[in-house]
């Protein structure tokens, strides 16, 4: 009558990302994004090993699909100037290698991409933490100003 237990838990679910995507800084999106691979990622490599070529595939296209459609997509070169260009370089050489792995059946090539992406999501987490600098103008006090304290 009301439908499957399990139809009712991936509803309620896709709501919660939906939700979180929706409200998500463009900061966070990319962690998300990032998130996506490396789960997507460690399907591959556990597919791999118990033999599940089919579920492995599907795990390795839908890590490709996010690095390209995803990360990639969303670099700005000409804002992001040589960090920007690098970091295209880099997903590209994933790409490539995810589709390397995939004909291989390499775990080992599934892994260090993995760990490519680990240090990269890192990297981006720790930049999210740092508050930005303030405005030139809002750090030079008037000479006027005075400070009173409670």
């Amino acid at each position: 009558m009301f439908g499957t237990m399990k139809r009712g838990v991936n509803a309620y679910a896709n709501v919660g990302l939906e939700t979180g995507v929706a409200a998500a800084s463009p900061h966070k999106l990319v962690v998300m994004l990032y998130d996506g691979v490396m789960v997507a990622l460690l399907g591959a490599i556990s597919n791999i090993k118990s033999g599940n070529i089919a579920a492995k595939g599907n795990a390795i296209s839908k890590a490709i699909t996010i690095i390209d459609n995803g990360l990639r997509a969303s670099l700005d070169k000409k804002a992001g100037g040589d960090i920007a260009e690098n970091l295209d370089s880099l997903y590209d050489y994933m790409s490539r290698r995810l589709l390397e792995a995939n004909i291989k059946n390499d775990a080992a090539i599934v892994t260090e991409v993995h760990s490519l992406m680990s240090d990269l999501r890192e990297a981006w987490v720790a930049i999210g933490d740092q508050p930005a600098p303030p405005p030139a103008a809002a750090t030079a006090m008037p000479k006027t100003a005075t400070l009173v304290s409670v």
